[in-house]
């Protein structure tokens, strides 16, 4: 690899983290294609996890924003938070399957 793909792909990686992981926006501060990250993340697996971490860091953010909310007593992000993950103990609505306009699914199982 040569020196100024090294440089552009360590701005890259600052400018993905900057801009919490928003692909065009890091890619039009250092000035390079989208594709050009996108061959960086097929064929360097470096910079591929080092982009992936990121992503984890804008998860963990944006998990710790929600916490915040519900501290805060956001009745809607407590909702959200125990549909996604209070799943296990039961926190989940109700979904019916139905056929066709509303008619039971019915299951044929053959032995051919």
């Amino acid at each position: 690899m040569n020196h100024q793909n090294s440089t552009l792909k360590k701005a890259m990686v600052e400018a993905m983290r900057k801009s919490l992981g928003i692909v065009s926006t890091a890619c039009r501060e250092v000035g390079i294609d989208r594709g050009t990250h996108y061959n960086w993340m097929r064929d360097d697996e470096d910079y591929k996890q080092a982009i992936e971490h990121i992503s984890e860091e804008v998860l963990d953010f944006a998990e710790s924003k929600l916490h915040t909310l519900i501290d805060g007593g956001d009745v809607a992000s407590t909702i959200f938070y125990l549909k996604t993950k209070g799943k296990k103990r039961g926190f989940v609505e109700r979904t019916e399957l139905t056929g066709n306009e509303g008619q039971p699914i019915i299951h044929i199982a053959s032995n051919l």
